[in-house]
Formats: C-alpha cells, structure tokens, sequence
C-alpha cells in the first residue's frame, strides 16, 4: 500500500504541477475573453431561465428527458459534496486562508468554462438505443471534432469511468462514514451498508429518478447549509473584514506558522485553491454536461446560461460560506483539517454546529454519490453499450461500502490525481470546439435582441 500511495503521490504531483493550473485556469480565461465576460455579465439571466425551467413539459416541443432545472440540480448533486465542507477545510489546513482566494478566481473563470461544456453537450448530444438523450465530452469530441479525434474521447470515457469510483463514490461514503462516527458514534461499516442500500434502491429508476431525488433534495440541503453558515458568520461578524483581508494577502504571501498551523507558501495556497476548486466544482472536468445532455430543450445556449450556475451556486456561495466560517471562528489555527476542521467552526458558533455540519456532508455526500453514478454509467455505456448499463449499476452500489472503511488520505489523492487525468481530454476539445461555442452565443443574443427590438 505504502508502494502504491508513492506512485500515486508522483503522478499527482506531475498532473497538479504548473501546466495543468494553467491549463485549468487558461482556458478558462480564455472562453471567458471569447464570451466577453458574458457567463458574468448575464448571471441574472441565467437565474431567470433556471426559475422558468422547473418542470418537464410532456407536451414541449423541447427535447430532453428531465427539466433544465432538474439537470442543474443533477449536476449539483454531483458537485456540492465533500469537496465544499471537508475540500474547502483541506485547502485552507494545507495552503492557508490565501487559498479560498485561488477558489474563487478559479470559480469565476469555470462559469465560462461550464458554460461552454453544456452548450456542446446538448449541440452535440445523441440519442441511446432507449431514446434517452446521451451527451458529454466523449460525444462532442466524437461529434464535433470527427473520427480522427474519436480516440480523445474514447479516453475521457476511460477515465471517467474510473474517476467516478473514486471522486463520486468512496471519497463520498469515506467522508460521511467519519463524521457519523465522530459526531453520533456509528461505526463506519454501518454507515456504508446503510448509503449502499439507499444508493441502490434510487439507480434502479434511472436519470429520472436520480434528477427528482437530486431536485428535492440539493436545494433544501443547500439552503439549510447556507442558513447555518450566515449564522456562523453573524456570531463572527465583528471578524469578517479582517478575514477578507487575511485571504487577500494571505493569497500573495506566505503564511507563518500559528497555532496548529503549520505555514504556507504562496504556491501551495495557489495549487490547493485551484485544485479543491476544481474538485468542488468540477469546472472543466466534462462531468456536468453529461447530466445537461438529458435537459428538456432545444438550444444549446439557454442550457448553457443554466449550467453556469453550477459553479457560482457551488464555490462561490457554498465554499465561501465554508471557508468564511472556518477563517472568522479562528479555527483555522485549530490543527484540525477536513470535515473535522469545518465541524471544529461550526460548532463553536452554534449550539449542535458538529452535527450540522455532519447531517450537511451526509446528505451531500449521498445526492453526489447518486449524480456521479449517472456520469460514470454514460462513461461505460459509450464505452461498452447498453448492456453494461444494468452490471455497472450493480458494481457502483457494491463498492459504496468499501470507501467507508478505507484510508481516507489514500482515497483523497487517488481521487485528486484521476480529476486531474480526467479534465485533459476535455479541456483540449473545449479550446478546438470554441468557436462553435462563440459562434452559438452570438447567434443566441442576437436573436434576443431582435425580438427585444420587435415587441
């Protein structure tokens, strides 16, 4: 095991070095020019549309199998996870308050970059042997690059596949196994038995079923976190100027040890706020198209507008309200990291904060394990068809249980280094797909404006 931890720490270190940062964070900024800020610019829109598109319409003329809202939630089932309450911690333990600075700008150059996946997988989505629309960057790679690039996508399918065991399931089932036994005294084998049974019992119904689940669910708990959060913020509230500036310099200093903490340099606030970024949000992962692939319409751009969201719902509200908490309360300097460190903050706020924090990430946990299971069977059924469709199910809920009794730092950089194998193949299609992305946009507005300039 020791042997194996070591090879996966060199390969992480390689593909979380300088080029995949600038990759990430290039071609981010680089749609975001290209779009002209409008993923920013046009947010209100983005919200209108989300509002406009809560329900499936049977007798739409749209074509998809789950409403745009529904595949937002989907999409953020998958995202609001571990990464915004023990990822966030984890970054801050390692890189210092300068690391939730890296979150954001990481954030708000993915909206363009989340925006731009969404907008190709519906353009270029496909319809399985079911009817049932099927997209992601395997089929825009397919679709929109030509056979010569097929082999491209055939890799991000590989590796989607095999990243989902990893960042959507036993990462997810590690961390709700340890805050159950630490918070209420459960024995971790119990814990995964218990999400094994309920992750099983929704698979069985499909997109349909996970999307109605992730619906109801995402936004209450998302609600409740961040109701908690504002109340965490408002004990510390006298703190609050003073944290904004420690994150600011802290992200262009180095940090001297204090505390439990041990010091940062700036390169390490830099890769691990980019890297919890990315893993939060999954902006240029190529996982959240495969869930808007499904939405109920017809023009790539409105989905796109809805898809943006995903990114600023998830770090820039989410993780700040985590990383907020955890730096105003001081905790920062506990010693404690991950799941523990946000509990550590919450709880000395507010009466029972321990297991707020621990209902939070189960929940969570639970609504991500149930939306990467949807990535990873698209991932297989590209691969090997239908037919694996069925035996895949059956293999994801089984290995539910082993997270929770696995190590979680082995499991955390397994999964950070596959997030980072998965996010090249689609960040190459994202560049040589661009501009049908600018082009779509274009043709989307202007088209708005001519009907604004009509009535």
């Amino acid at each position: 095991m020791e042997g194996l931890t070591a090879f996966i720490n060199a390969i992480n270190g390689i593909v979380w070095g300088v080029p995949m940062l600038v990759m990430i964070l290039g071609v981010g900024l680089f749609l975001s020019i290209g779009l002209k800020l409008m993923p920013i610019l046009k947010l209100g829109t983005g919200f209108k549309l989300l509002w406009s598109g809560r329900a499936t319409d049977s007798d739409s003329q749209d074509k998809g199998e789950i409403s745009p809202f529904n595949a937002l939630m989907t999409s953020l089932s998958a995202t609001i996870g571990t990464g915004n309450i023990a990822g966030v911690a984890t970054a801050i333990f390692i890189g210092g308050p300068g690391a939730l600075f890296w979150m954001w700008c990481t954030a708000l150059v993915g909206m363009a970059t989340k925006f731009a996946e969404a907008v190709l997988a519906v353009k270029f989505r496909e319809k399985d042997s079911n009817g049932n629309h099927v997209g992601g960057p395997m089929y825009y790679i397919k679709n929109g690059l030509g056979s010569k690039w097929t082999w491209l996508g055939t890799a991000f399918a590989i590796l989607g596949s095999i990243a989902g065991f990893g960042i959507g399931n036993t990462v997810q089932t590690n961390s709700v196994a340890d805050a159950m036994s630490s918070n209420f005294g459960v024995p971790n084998w119990i814990t995964g038995i218990v999400l094994m049974v309920l992750v099983g019992a929704v698979l069985m119904g499909g997109i349909k079923r996970i999307a109605d689940v992730a619906g109801k669910l995402v936004p209450l708990m998302t609600l409740f976190y961040i109701t908690a959060g504002f109340a965490v913020l408002v004990v510390y509230a006298d703190q609050i100027p003073a944290a904004f500036e420690l994150i600011i310099h802290s992200a262009f200093n180095p940090v001297a040890a204090q505390g439990g903490f041990a010091g940062a340099a700036v390169w390490a606030a830099i890769r691990f706020g980019v890297a919890r970024g990315v893993f939060s949000n999954e902006a240029g992962l190529g996982s959240a198209p495969i869930a808007h692939a499904a939405a109920q319409t017809n023009d790539p751009v409105k989905q796109g507008l809805v898809a943006m969201l995903g990114t600023f719902i998830d770090t820039i509200i989410v993780c700040s309200i985590t990383g907020l908490a955890i730096i105003v309360s001081g905790a920062w300097t506990s010693g404690e990291n991950g799941a523990a460190l946000t509990s550590y903050a919450f709880s000395h706020a507010l009466p029972m904060g321990n297991y707020i924090v621990a209902v939070a990430l189960a929940v969570f946990a639970f609504t991500t394990i149930l939306g990467w299971s949807f990535y990873s069977e698209k991932c297989v059924q590209y691969l090997l068809g239908d037919k694996a469709v069925k035996p895949f199910r059956l293999v994801w809920t089984l290995v539910v249980p082993i997270g929770a009794v696995s190590s979680l730092e082995f499991i955390w950089l397994l999964a950070d280094t596959l997030n980072a194998m998965m996010a090249i193949p689609n960040l190459i299609a994202l560049v040589l797909l661009s501009p049908v992305v600018f082009g779509l946009t274009r043709e989307y507005f202007a088209k708005q404006k001519a009907k604004a300039l009509e009535s």
